[in-house]
């Protein structure tokens, strides 16, 4: 990207500019999926809670929430991939 840079060929900019507002809406997006999946472990543990059953502490929360963090990125770096591959991959 730095060489890239000096050169300053008009797609190069482009691309950069691209991968740089596609980080930004992945970023959103992974915020969004973290705050709706713990809104939705919530709901699930207060429901749990007032059934008067034990409610779940595993680690599967978490590793939903890290899930939930990383789709939106691993959507873009496919789709990078594809794009700068020239559809193989």
């Amino acid at each position: 990207m730095a060489a890239s840079a000096f050169a300053g060929e008009a797609h190069d900019a482009t691309e950069m500019n691209r991968m740089v507002f596609e980080k930004a809406e992945a970023s959103i997006e992974s915020v969004m999926a973290i705050n709706s999946t713990m809104a939705l472990q919530g709901l699930a543990f207060f429901k749990t809670m007032s059934l008067g059953r034990q409610p779940d502490f595993s680690s599967r929360h978490g590793e939903a929430l890290a899930a939930a963090a990383v789709k939106p990125y691993a959507k873009r770096v496919r789709s990078n991939e594809r794009r700068l591959n020239g559809g193989k991959a």
